[in-house]
């Protein structure tokens, strides 16, 4: 199996514990870099007494537990070496390699111990079981040679006292290995472990290397000719990598990937030390550029995690043309927010906020966050999908719990429930915010944490809120990437020999669809906006109501029910039909007088009935009484005038003595009108003459 320690720390090189002296590390000049690169030069030397402290205190935690009945080596609950918080990130990286390198060997280094008879020790308590089995994996890694140690160094007690007593005992130590890989006809130690664990082992070392070009240090052209220059070659797919090559991945336009075996190489060029080139999973890459899809070149994004300084590091570059903020929540500690800040800014960023509360503490409310458009949501997750988990737990500061995970295969039931709901309670949190996306993304395989997570969200909606509900959609990514736009809603990437698993949901909110023309001009017409404040559809419907009415009177007289005229003496008036046309281009109503043989006339203004034993007014009368009516209406562009019938009852014929034209008269002034009121009113006209009278032709002119 390759060296799992090519990118560790020297021991020559010291242990950093002053947060100031680390900033000096990482972010360097010419010189810094010259010694960043030193510091992955490795030699099985063996490391500092604060790395063996860190690295028992981490296989405490994650070691396998066994039955007590069967358990022959006993573990004590706390180890009494001072917990040991180390800032050199080189240091930490050799820490967790030990622990996890330890969890893998631990049934083998206990039969060591047991069979050497260097265990049980009255001298050395229960509490440094942890402590004996770290130190004794490197011990036999360095082939049983002592540790070179460096004066600068501050000795741990316990570390040293353990060291002398396993080297007090090396050779049977040693011996005590032979017998075992002869037991077990393996080669190495590596050959003894489960079949399993080998390929897992072997896939991850195989892994390529995912890097992402740093924009805002150096442009891509700018980086592929400096890669050219140092001996690289440009290869089509991740198929053809081999040796002194590279390629451009196929989602992200922006990263690289390099085989394995050139990560020592990688890490000591100037293109890492001056953080032009950067190494991350591209799970990360994944869900920063599905966030960079849905932004605007004004829109705020929201970064719920910490996580990893990369990841924001790269949303920055990505969004750097525009005046996009990006907001990080739960940054705590001031020292933490500085020491972020200085490795930013080394980096070229300038459009970070940071704030120290944690993500559910925010309200959605919050009028720092009333421009954000996009949540970056990357979630706790089992994270059993990942290649590296060593980087991954470094980088995305994840739990040291996923070393034993991942040599298990497996999660307990009891912490996959706690991670889907602490999950679902982010992501419900999230769905509250007014936004316009919300990209969901984990490392898991297990849909608990996935898929019925995002479904489980969107079932249960907002409660309390009045808010436009969410939808899946498909994720976008490098807009000049050459595939086809994917029509899946979930974005999905199983665990293999080529890349790290990953899981990629965008939550979008769910627009209407745009308005027609004619609706805008309906909903513009309710409420006044157009034509002096008229509803155009209602004013439609009355004008369509009264040809309807006039067309139905119309076929009533065709069938019959004509209105008749009678003699002075014996007549009897009928029905009379008016009707009165306003037309929209003219302002004044236009008056029709129809034939005086017919006996009609045309009015704008309804008339009420009088008592049987009135007397009708006089024409002149009328016309001066609706003159100012008629004005008004002329006025009123907007009133249309409905079609009124006039029913005339039967005159009563005059004395017989009186003379002709003063009967003529006495009729005229006895007339009884019934007006029907307007359409809208809902009135009914009178029903017309039971008694059918002969029609005849009146004798005045």
């Amino acid at each position: 199996m390759p060296d799992c320690k090519s990118d560790l720390v020297s021991l020559h090189e010291g242990v950093i514990n002053d947060p100031s002296e680390l900033s000096e590390v990482r972010i360097s000049d010419e010189k810094g870099s010259v010694d960043r690169r030193r510091m992955t030069v490795i030699e099985k030397s063996g490391y500092h007494d604060s790395v063996y402290a860190s690295a028992a205190q981490i296989f405490q935690g994650i070691r396998t537990e066994k039955r007590r009945d069967r358990a022959l080596v006993r573990y004590g609950g706390d180890s009494v070496s001072p917990m040991v918080t180390l800032q050199d990130e080189h240091s930490q990286r050799a820490a967790y390699e030990l622990a996890f390198s330890a969890l893998k060997y631990q049934d083998l280094l206990e039969e060591i111990l047991l069979d050497s008879s260097v265990y049980p020790c009255p001298s050395i308590p229960d509490e440094l079981t942890s402590l004996l089995v770290v130190m004794l994996y490197d011990l036999q890694d360095r082939k049983f040679e002592p540790r070179k140690v460096v004066n600068e160094e501050e000795p741990v007690a316990e570390v040293r006292k353990v060291e002398h007593y396993l080297y007090s005992f090396r050779t049977k130590l040693a011996a005590a290995l032979a017998r075992c890989r002869i037991k077990n006809d393996a080669l190495s130690i590596e050959c003894i472990l489960p079949e399993a664990i080998r390929k897992r082992e072997q896939r991850a070392s195989a892994l390529p290397l995912c890097v992402w070009v740093n924009t805002l240090k150096i442009s891509l052209q700018d980086a592929f000719r400096d890669l050219k220059e140092e001996g690289f070659t440009r290869v089509a797919s991740v198929a053809d990598l081999d040796h002194d090559t590279y390629c451009v991945d196929q989602h992200c336009h922006d990263v690289l990937f390099f085989p394995s075996s050139l990560k020592e190489k990688l890490l000591n060029s100037d293109l890492f030390a001056d953080f032009k080139l950067l190494l991350q999973d591209k799970s990360r890459s994944l869900a920063v550029h599905s966030v960079q899809a849905q932004l605007g070149t004004e829109d705020d994004v929201i970064v719920a995690h910490l996580g990893s300084h990369l990841t924001i590091a790269h949303l920055s570059a990505l969004t750097a043309q525009s005046t996009s903020r990006i907001f990080v929540c739960g940054v705590k500690s001031s020292a933490k927010a500085d020491e972020l800040r200085n490795l930013l800014t080394h980096m070229g960023c300038q459009n970070i906020q940071l704030l120290h509360e944690d993500f559910t503490k925010i309200e959605p409310t919050d009028p720092r966050l009333e421009k954000a458009k996009v949540i970056l949501l990357l979630p706790q997750c089992s994270g059993l999908g990942v290649g590296n988990p060593i980087d991954f737990i470094l980088n995305e500061c994840g739990d040291a719990g996923l070393l034993r995970d991942i040599f298990q295969g497996s999660v307990s039931e009891d912490r996959l429930h706690v991670l889907a709901e602490g999950q679902l309670n982010e992501l419900r949190h999230a769905l509250q915010f007014k936004v316009e996306a919300v990209v969901y993304c984990t490392c898991s395989v297990y849909p608990e944490e996935n898929e019925l997570v995002v479904k489980k969200a969107l079932e249960s909606g907002v409660e309390g809120k009045k808010m436009q509900p969410y939808r899946l959609i498909p994720p976008v990514f490098s807009p000049c990437s050459d595939l086809e736009a994917s029509t899946e809603t979930f974005f999905k990437m199983e665990p293999s020999d080529v890349s790290s698993g990953c899981f990629l949901a965008v939550l979008a909110i769910e627009k209407e669809p745009p308005e027609s023309p004619s609706d805008i001009l309906a909903r513009a017409a309710a409420k006044g906006l157009l034509d002096g404040g008229v509803d155009k559809t209602k004013r439609g419907k009355k004008q369509k109501g009264a040809q309807k009415g006039a067309q139905r009177r119309q076929n009533i007289t065709t069938s019959g029910a004509e209105p008749k005229i009678t003699q002075p003496h014996h007549q009897t008036l009928s029905k009379v039909k008016a009707e009165v046309s306003v037309s929209k281009a003219v302002s004044k109503a236009e008056e029709k007088v129809v034939d005086q043989r017919e006996s009609s006339a045309e009015v704008k203004k309804s008339i009420q009935p009088t008592s049987d034993t009135g007397h009708a007014p006089a024409a002149g009368k009328v016309r001066e009484r609706q003159a100012p009516g008629r004005k008004v209406r002329a006025e009123r562009k907007r009133l249309v005038l409905k079609t009124v019938e006039i029913v005339l009852p039967p005159v009563i014929p005059p004395p017989a003595a009186l003379p002709r034209n003063k009967a003529r008269s006495w009729t005229h002034q006895h007339l009884h009108c019934r007006a029907a009121a307007k359409g809208s009113s809902g009135r009914t006209l009178p029903p017309p003459l039971s008694k059918a009278v002969k029609p005849a032709v009146p004798s005045h002119p």
